[in-house]
């Protein structure tokens, strides 16, 4: 994950099996909603997963990355599927393993502070 400049975007990369990357903008209202309903990490013994791919200037300046117009997740024994609504492209489904939302949860958080939450009262 990368924040943007302003504060109001996220770009996402996802490494997939069988697959190339797949990049979204997640904006800022969806970072803090998803920050409000991921579970946080109960076992100590949770292992980290990989390192992610890595986000350059050449992933902000690409055109075709989409934005997130909301988010669906649903809790599965161990994972989380989420389906992003896309504005340009269809709908992109990932589902993540437990190390990896605690992973994306932990650099959401670490980017709060950067973001500007307009839903915030």
């Amino acid at each position: 994950m990368s924040c943007d400049r302003v504060g109001n975007l996220l770009l996402t990369k996802f490494s997939t099996i069988g697959a190339s990357d797949v990049a979204v903008h997640i904006p800022a209202n969806v970072v803090f909603w998803l920050l409000k309903h991921l579970p946080v990490n109960q076992d100590p013994q949770l292992k980290a997963p990989p390192a992610g791919p890595v986000i350059g200037e050449v992933d902000w300046q690409n055109p075709s990355t989409p934005r997130v117009q909301y988010v669906n997740c649903k809790e599965l024994p161990g994972m989380i599927r989420m389906t992003f609504a896309l504005e340009t492209k269809p709908d992109l489904t990932v589902v993540l393993d437990r190390g990896n939302v605690e992973l994306m949860r932990q650099i959401m958080a670490m980017y709060a502070k950067d973001l500007i939450d307009l839903d915030a009262q």
